[in-house]
């Protein structure tokens, strides 16, 4: 049986001398596995609609085991995304991510317009670690993660100056602190874009301009909160995280 989809390519295997494997993530079937039979060649009708990142419709033979891939429409290539390096780190961590966290034949449009809206905005030059954190905060309750990000996970206050305890998974406020020394101290801005990326409608995203420092104390939070709670190890978060150093490292030369 034959079925179209809408869907985003979030991974790419070769397979044999000519064929990949090609794992897409649609708005109907959810993410799917299928082989792209002589994908690989230059000539192949199917070589541009398998390229990672792409976005496009699918004509997918749907069986009990792997499907496979027919035919293939590009709608964007997401070209500016794979021209530059450090966009290229980010979006491939975004994808990873995305199919870490999924399922196979488990459809969610929701998840399905937010990872194509993100994409989106990193190929139109959106500040790339500002989308990486709402993708990843945006995420958690995919993981079955909740974080408390309304009240202190001790008194329930919703008022004083709040840190943030990965041990007790939230918010903790001033009056609280000597119940996990080892909180996160970080400032009222952090605190307050954390739930910002938590709760945000990413399609109703302006211009977000975030300081450097804020971008630090976001990152340990987010960071550390994966580390303890998800399991996952990505092979693109640790290239992602080399990159960020080298983008530092550019970023100081280019000061001097």
């Amino acid at each position: 049986m034959f079925k179209k989809c809408e869907g985003i390519v979030i991974r790419t295997n070769d397979y044999g001398e000519s064929n990949k494997i090609v794992t897409i993530y649609s708005r109907e079937l959810g993410k799917v596995g299928m082989m792209a039979r002589g994908a690989k060649k230059p000539s192949s009708r199917l070589s541009a609609t398998t390229q990672l990142f792409t976005y496009g419709h699918f004509f997918v033979q749907a069986g009990s085991g792997m499907g496979t891939l027919h035919q293939g429409e590009v709608i964007s290539s997401m070209r500016s995304i794979r021209e530059d390096i450090f966009c290229t780190a980010y979006a491939s961590y975004i994808v990873e991510l995305t199919d870490k966290v999924t399922e196979n034949n488990k459809p969610n449009p929701f998840l399905f317009e937010f990872l194509y809206q993100t994409l989106s905005y990193m190929n139109e030059g959106y500040d790339l670690d500002v989308l990486t954190y709402i993708y990843e905060m945006k995420m958690l309750n995919v993981l079955g993660l909740y974080p408390s990000l309304n009240e202190c996970v001790f008194c329930q206050s919703k008022d004083g100056v709040f840190g943030f305890s990965i041990r007790d998974n939230g918010l903790i406020c001033h009056r609280c602190t000597e119940k996990d020394p080892y909180h996160l101290r970080v400032s009222p801005g952090t605190i307050k874009l954390l739930r910002l990326f938590y709760y945000i409608d990413l399609q109703r995203l302006g211009s977000i301009s975030v300081k450097e420092e804020t971008k630090h104390q976001l990152k340990l939070i987010i960071d550390s909160y994966y580390e303890e709670y998800s399991g996952l190890f990505l092979k693109s978060k640790r290239f992602l995280n080399q990159m960020d150093k080298l983008k530092t490292t550019f970023d100081v030369k280019d000061k001097d």
